[in-house]
């Protein structure tokens, strides 16, 4: 059974919305999902919907909570990517999951990819492109012999509590450099 994907959402009506609109638009494009979803399983259950995801992550179908995780900086920046690749993305592992017994299945196995391709007629790309630099906040300065390295809060705390970190061109080990204030 393969369909074209969801119809496009303007991209200049994406553009002029604001964050309280943009999460509404998106909850409108999960229902679109799970009603095509709903051809396949009709039974499908609708999955909350949240906008609390942090880091490099841009989607994620928390399976154990009963719903979709979105990265709402992502969400921001990528708005068209999020609503033609991301949202059919996790809606086809909330599908899986549903229908194949999911708990026992790889994320991004042949029956996920068959939901990407055959239901939402898209290639089943498993990782994003997207620039991350402002989602994932690195405010940790650290220096080797070639260069400076940005650390996230988590592995300066590892740091901090003896855990070591080599450069991968010098194989030096990284020291904490605060930044100075000018």
């Amino acid at each position: 059974m393969k369909t074209l994907p969801l119809p496009s959402w303007p991209a200049a009506e994406l553009a002029a919305m604001s964050e309280t609109e943009l999460h509404r638009a998106v909850r409108v494009r999960v229902e679109q999902a799970l009603q095509r979803c709903r051809e396949v399983c009709p039974s499908l259950p609708a999955p909350t919907v949240c906008f609390n995801l942090r880091g490099a992550s841009a989607g994620q179908a928390h399976l154990g909570r009963g719903g979709l995780r979105f990265n709402p900086v992502l969400l921001s920046e990528n708005r068209t990517a999020f609503f033609e690749e991301i949202i059919p993305h996790e809606m086809a592992h909330w599908l899986v999951f549903h229908l194949h017994n999911g708990a026992r299945l790889k994320p991004h196995g042949r029956e996920w990819k068959t939901v990407m391709r055959d239901l939402f007629g898209l290639a089943p790309n498993v990782t994003h492109q997207f620039d991350i630099q402002k989602a994932q906040s690195a405010p940790y300065r650290y220096q080797c012999d070639c260069q400076f390295h940005r650390f996230t809060a988590r592995r300066h705390t590892l740091v901090a509590n003896g855990r070591r970190y080599r450069c991968r061109h010098c194989a030096k080990t990284l020291v904490y450099r605060p930044e100075v204030a000018s």
